[in-house]
């Protein structure tokens, strides 16, 4: 009779703020290490009495961050995805959870100080922000790659994986399938993981696409990033990531950011104040160069009027 396999339960946190329009992602790395990791600790049922509480502590401990708006996201438990040439030890079942902060000139500077530092969310994920356009490494590195992957294959289920999660042919490109677009990305051996992971001996492209993560920390990025863009359509999580004032082209530049692509400016502000999100504060920012901005906060009030208060965002906008 075959022994039962060692588990551990590990839990990990994708924590994200905004910092000039730009995602950041958490990262902690220890000296030498290679490759960034998102915090990262077990759980202690015998320390605390939930894995959310186990969570806080070890984020606190390693970051010196003491989280806020927080929410699990998915447990990752495929055999090898945790492991890193050499590792022994039981096999780790991940937990993770998606975390949203505000930037912080005093608390960062403790912050770097634990040796944590954030990082521009899309350096992991690059082929997710099209706010500039349509990613270069798409068409010169990517679908080529992918295209070939699908062909090897009969019949072509790759292929029709592949249309959907890239809106290919006649599909529409869905910014919320950020982690199939990742799963297809390294079942094709395309990831630098699928190398660690023992998938593949090489990768099949030498182009490197975004920056690599320890064990699967960048598969759980990308889960917290679909999530993240999913959720804001429907709950206002947006503003967990906003100063208590702000102005719309503020929270529009954020809401861009998270989703990777533009809005329409006036459909944008006609859905914020039409959804009754924001309220004036009676106060203004100057502007450089032009008429000072309105400042806003989120009217909390909202949470209490209706079940679904997000952003129920229309189509992009050109540019």
């Amino acid at each position: 009779m075959t022994a039962p396999a060692e588990i551990e339960i590990g839990l990990n946190a994708a924590i994200v703020a905004i910092s000039a329009r730009t995602p950041r992602l958490l990262v902690v790395g220890e000296d030498g290490e290679r490759l960034d990791s998102l915090p990262f600790g077990p759980f202690d049922p015998n320390r605390h009495r939930t894995m959310e509480m186990s969570l806080r502590h070890t984020v606190e401990a390693q970051t010196a961050l003491e989280l806020g708006y927080i929410e699990q996201l998915y447990t990752f438990g495929d055999r090898g995805r945790h492991k890193m040439p050499g590792d022994q030890g039981p096999h780790v079942v991940s937990v993770g959870y998606l975390a949203l902060t505000r930037l912080d000139i005093d608390r960062d500077a403790r912050l770097e100080l634990s040796g944590a530092q954030w990082r521009d969310w899309y350096g992991y994920l690059p082929w997710e922000d099209w706010r500039q356009g349509r990613p270069v490494v798409l068409d010169s590195v990517i679908l080529p790659a992918l295209t070939a992957w699908a062909e090897e294959a009969a019949p072509s289920s790759r292929r029709s994986r592949l249309k959907l999660a890239f809106g290919l042919d006649d599909f529409p490109f869905d910014e919320e399938r950020v982690l199939e677009r990742y799963e297809l990305l390294y079942e094709a051996g395309l990831m630098e993981e699928a190398v660690q992971d023992g998938r593949i001996e090489q990768r099949r492209v030498g182009t490197s696409l975004g920056r690599a993560m320890r064990h699967d920390h960048r598969r759980i990025a990308a889960t917290a990033l679909a999530r993240l863009r999913s959720k804001i359509k429907y709950r206002p999580v947006i503003f967990e990531l906003m100063p208590p004032e702000f102005t719309l082209t503020d929270l529009q530049g954020t809401v861009e950011a998270i989703a990777g692509h533009h809005v329409h400016k006036q459909n944008f502000r006609r859905l914020v104040e039409g959804a009754e999100l924001v309220e004036p504060t009676g106060s203004t920012e100057a502007a450089t160069g032009g008429r000072p901005a309105a400042l806003f906060r989120f009217r909390r009030q909202v949470l209490e009027e209706r079940p679904a208060p997000g952003l129920k965002l229309g189509s992009r906008a050109n540019g």
